[in-house]
């Protein structure tokens, strides 16, 4: 029998092995930093033994029949391919080893596989795998197979340089801002500055006066769940022309239903809902109303946390087209399957009549899940021939985000004789993220609350309540989502009680971890809660950290652990406040995410997250007047800066058997509170407020 000549072999969705021995990957999520494209193609290049040299990593367009599901958030992209990503590769590999089997006339199970090659070690005989694609697209995929064990890797757990690193230092990578399509158009939108606003009318006359403009028109509210603002395009030959004729506009506003609202009026309706009974009792074991209305002593302290907005880089902007067959969208997006549905629906198409092809992401950190920014974009090009590109500017990013929501936690406890809480009361108040995309939606405390309902301290009687504050300002999805302000307040509160009970704060974490069971919630049934690697990134971070050694006057060290997106993270930081000024000597960060895939890429993430929890701690304040942000650019909404950025950074994991969980998002969450703390031992003052003011 003649031997078929080699042809392209897709094994499946994910992988092609080209007749020259490339392979190509297509990875179906996002990159925005946080080198998904590198460690997907590294599940599949694993399981396939491929020459990672020869390796080319794709980017998938919006399909989720084909590539499942793609959205990008909530540190779930290694936890959700894991399985899947494997099984690709090993399924294709399967076939090439049946394949050299059959042309070879010998067993199978004899043959094994290395650098894109098949070997029979009692031969001696090598092929490529570019060699036998011919023969092994004529084979049935295998229904099963067995996967490595961790013993067997040669790629994963191993250091690698992230796929895009080279092009990015040299400016070759493509984001959302590059893309160019024949004959575009480029379009500013001024958009209602209160949120809810609407155009009453507008006079587009000086703006058609500036050369290059080529059109203005209305761009219509779109309402919940997609959220696109009230406004008017202005459509240019150029991006500089379409901002220049943006500013000779002349729009009068309806004010709408929220342009009496502030942060001010927030935060006192916050205050007044947490003195209360909350309007939704999340969790509850045993009885600690009763418990605290007997105490002798009860502590009761108030934390809040402001608005905080993305500030991504790259602003947001999207390209799109529409035409007679359908609408086609380029851009960074997080979730190109939602922005493709809510195309769909606002434009009356068909869903398979519009395409999503992502770009890089100049940044994400959950701003660029919303498809406001591509409905938007549709609905500007459905009134211009031929594409256009939405550029937003710094003003319109900062204004019109969907923020991380503002918070006031109040907690009181008691204490036992021995001082270690026998009651927990925790009240809290925000305006729900979800109620943004979905106004009619009840109990949204589970969620709110994530990070404070579901901690691990083991305290016999505790409650978690929560009472929804009405909002026009849109909120959504940033990094680490509540545990942004949920753990900054459990964390610090923890801290306050320790020094109560006269406890050195490390000590009482672990005791109050601790290996006895009692009952706890009970937040994630796939992966439940382990008290005991809580336990053991607190006891590393601790040790590493050298917490409790002697320091210097105006020197202090803090200390804070939690759970985000199913990772464990605890941090010790260590600060000098002399004469005022702030210095973040080191932080020491230790993490449990299961296995760790690609620790140079892992170790990023962690300090990544560290930086931006951060600017978020000392630096970023949203505000709200008059329905409105006041913050319009970086001199108003300053975030960390680099000098200003900790002198060291310290990554330590502990890796437990099982599933990975993600490290995009747990070492946020504990660093406010340690950062708190740390500034507390420096100075004598206790912050309870974000961003910390010195």
């Amino acid at each position: 029998m003649e031997e078929p000549p080699p042809v392209p072999f897709e094994a499946g969705a994910f992988v092609t092995i080209m007749p020259d021995n490339r392979a190509t990957i297509t990875v179906a999520r996002s990159e925005m930093g946080q080198g998904v494209r590198t460690t997907l193609a590294m599940l599949v290049a694993e399981e396939l033994d491929l020459d990672w040299a020869r390796v080319t990593v794709a980017q998938a367009p919006g399909n989720p029949d084909k590539y499942g599901r793609q959205g990008t958030g909530g540190s779930a992209s290694v936890r959700s391919s894991w399985k899947p990503l494997r099984e690709a590769g090993a399924k294709a590999r399967a076939m090439l080893v049946q394949a050299a089997a059959e042309r070879w006339k010998v067993p199978a199970g004899g043959l094994r596989t290395e650098a894109s090659h098949v070997i029979d070690p009692a031969s001696g005989n090598k092929l490529r795998y570019g060699e036998l694609t011919g023969r092994a697209v004529k084979l049935a995929v295998p229904e099963a197979v067995t996967l490595k064990q961790a013993s067997e890797y040669r790629l994963l757990g191993k250091e690698h340089v992230g796929v895009d690193v080279g092009d990015i230092v040299q400016g070759k990578a493509r984001y959302g801002l590059d893309v160019r399509r024949p004959k575009m158009r480029f379009a500013s939108i001024e958009r209602s500055p209160v949120f809810g606003g609407k155009v009453k009318s507008f006079d587009a006359k000086a703006a058609l006066a500036v050369p290059g403009v080529e059109k203005v028109f209305e761009v219509p509210a779109v309402g919940p769940e997609i959220n696109v603002a009230s406004g008017v395009a202005v459509v240019a030959t150029n991006t500089w022309a379409a901002m220049q004729g943006r500013r000779k506009l002349t729009v009068e506003w309806e004010q709408g239903p929220h342009a009496q609202e502030s942060s001010a009026g927030y935060m006192e309706t916050m205050q007044v809902s947490t003195a209360k009974v909350g309007a939704e009792l999340v969790n509850k074991l045993g009885d600690p109303d009763a418990v605290l209305a007997k105490a002798r002593e009860a502590i009761r302290i108030r934390y809040d946390v402001p608005f905080i907005a993305h500030a991504t880089m790259e602003p947001q902007n999207c390209t799109a087209e529409v035409t007679a067959d359908g609408c086609r969208v380029w851009g960074p997006m997080q979730f190109p399957n939602w922005a493709r549905q809510s195309i769909a629906k606002t434009l009356n198409l068909p869903v398979e009549k519009v395409s999503a092809e992502v770009s890089l992401l100049g940044g994400g950190f959950g701003r660029r899940i919303n498809p406001d920014v591509a409905v938007e974009a549709a609905l500007v090009a459905k009134n211009v021939e031929g594409p256009v590109q939405v550029v937003w500017s710094r003003e319109d990013d900062l204004q019109h985000d969907f923020y991380r929501p503002p918070a006031v936690h109040v907690i009181e406890a008691s204490l036992t004789p021995e001082g270690y809480p026998e009651a927990w009361r925790h009240r809290m108040s925000t305006p729900a993220i979800e109620a943004t995309v979905e106004p009619e939606a009840t109990e949204m405390g589970v969620r709110e609350s994530n990070g404070a309902s579901d901690m691990l301290y083991r305290i016999p009687n505790r409650s978690c309540e929560y009472t929804l504050l009405p909002s026009g300002v849109t909120r959504g999805w940033w990094r680490a989502v509540h545990t942004t302000h949920t753990t900054f307040a459990v964390e610090s509160f923890i801290d306050e009680l320790a020094e109560k009970a006269g406890a050195d704060p490390y000590e009482y974490r672990m005791y109050l971890i601790g290996a006895l069971e009692v009952e706890r919630p009970k937040p994630n049934e796939e992966f439940p809660w382990n008290p005991a690697r809580l336990r053991g990134v607190l006891e590393l971070a601790a040790k590493k950290g050298e917490w409790g050694k002697e320091l210097p006057e105006g020197h202090g060290m803090g200390i804070a652990c939690g759970i985000d997106h199913l990772s464990y993270a605890a941090e010790v930081v260590h600060v000098s406040v002399i004469e005022g000024k702030l210095t973040v000597h080191k932080v020491v960060c230790a993490a449990d995410c299961g296995p760790v895939l690609n620790p140079n890429g892992a170790r990023a993430q962690i300090e990544g997250g560290i930086v931006q929890g951060m600017s978020a701690a000392l630096k970023e304040r949203i505000t709200v007047t008059a329905g409105r942000v006041d913050q319009e650019n970086f001199d108003s909404y300053p975030i960390l800066r680099i000098n200003e950025a900790p002198v060291e950074i310290e990554t330590h994991f502990v890796e437990t058997e099982g599933h990975p969980t993600g490290l995009g998002e747990p070492s946020v969450p504990p660093i406010a509170a340690a950062l708190a703390g740390a500034i507390y031992r420096a100075t004598g003052r206790r912050p309870r407020s974000l961003p910390i003011e010195l």
